[in-house]
C-alpha cells in the first residue's frame, strides 16, 4: 500500500518513509525527516521537474512524461524495492512541494499502483 505526504509533516504510522525528491528539501534534518531511504533516481529528472515548475496547468503533461521517465530507468533498483516494500506493506512518498494534488509522489504512487 502506498500513501503520500508531505516531509515537513509529523512522522507517525507511515511504514516505510521514502523520500522521493532529487533535491533534500530545505529546513528538514535528517533526524527530523526519519527516513527508511531517499530514493533519488525515482524522482523526475532535473529537465523535466524545471519544466513543470509546480504548474497546476501542466499536470497532466507532466504526469505522462514522468511515467515515461519511469519506464525508461536503466536502473530499476529503487523502483523495484519500491514495489516490493508497497507488496509487503505501507510505504509513504514524502515529498517538499506545497501542492498537495500536483506533484511527484502522486503521480509515482499512481504508477507504482499500476505495477503491484
Amino acid at each position: 500500500m502506498y500513501r503520500i505526504k508531505r516531509i515537513y509533516e509529523e512522522p507517525g504510522g507511515d511504514g516505510k518513509r521514502v523520500l522521493v525528491d532529487r533535491l533534500w528539501p530545505r529546513g528538514i534534518s535528517k533526524e527530523k525527516a526519519a527516513l527508511d531511504a531517499w530514493m533519488k533516481t525515482v524522482a523526475p529528472s532535473g529537465s523535466l521537474r524545471k519544466k513543470f515548475n509546480h504548474n497546476p496547468a501542466f499536470f497532466a503533461e507532466f504526469a505522462a512524461l514522468y511515467k515515461e521517465e519511469l519506464d525508461r530507468l536503466e536502473d530499476r533498483t529503487e523502483l523495484d524495492r519500491l514495489i516490493e516494500w508497497g507488496k509487503a506493506g505501507t510505504v509513504t512518498l514524502l515529498y517538499a512541494a506545497k501542492d498537495e494534488k500536483h506533484n511527484q509522489a502522486v503521480v509515482l504512487k499512481e504508477y507504482l499502483e499500476e505495477r503491484s
